[in-house]
C-alpha cells in the first residue's frame, strides 16, 4: 500500500492525531505522529506515536498491554492532521489508567474527574514514567 503523503513539515516533522473509539465515537486521546510512526501504524495496523518528551517512537500499549487496533484512518483536507478510529484493547487509552485521556471536566472553576480508572498505573509502570 502506498503511504499517503502528509505534510509533516508544517509543525517541524510531527502532526497531531486524534484517536477515537471506532464503535462508540468517544475521543480517547490526542497524540503526535512523525513519518516513521505513521508508516508503522499503517503497516502493522496498530497505533504508533512519536513521544515529544522522550524523542522516540512508541507503540500504544507496548508496556501496559492496552493497544489500539486501527479500524479506520481519516486524513484532514490540509494533509496535516489524522483521525484514527480504533478498537481500544484492554479498555484504557490513558496512561493514568482511565479509558480516555479526557476524563476531567471543567465545571465553572472546578475540575471534576469523571469515571474510574481501568488499571493502576503504579502496578503497570512501576516507578518509570509511561510515554506521553
Amino acid at each position: 500500500m502506498k503511504v499517503p503523503q502528509l505534510d509533516f513539515a508544517k509543525l517541524g516533522g510531527i502532526l497531531p492525531v486524534v484517536v477515537q473509539d471506532a464503535q462508540s465515537g468517544e475521543v480517547l486521546m490526542q497524540a503526535f505522529l512523525n513519518q516513521e510512526a505513521w508508516e508503522l501504524t499503517l503497516r502493522e495496523g496498530f497505533a504508533h506515536y512519536y513521544s515529544r518528551s522522550k524523542g522516540r517512537i512508541w507503540k500504544k500499549g507496548e508496556r501496559s498491554g492496552h493497544i489500539q487496533r486501527i479500524v479506520e484512518v481519516w486524513i484532514d483536507c490540509d494533509d496535516d492532521s489524522v483521525l484514527l478510529k480504533v478498537h481500544q484493547e484492554g479498555g484504557a487509552a490513558c496512561h493514568t489508567g482511565y479509558r480516555s485521556c479526557y476524563h476531567r471536566r471543567l465545571d465553572g472553576e472546578r475540575l471534576t474527574v469523571v469515571g474510574t480508572p481501568v488499571f493502576d498505573p503504579a502496578k503497570v509502570y512501576g516507578g518509570e514514567a509511561p510515554e506521553r
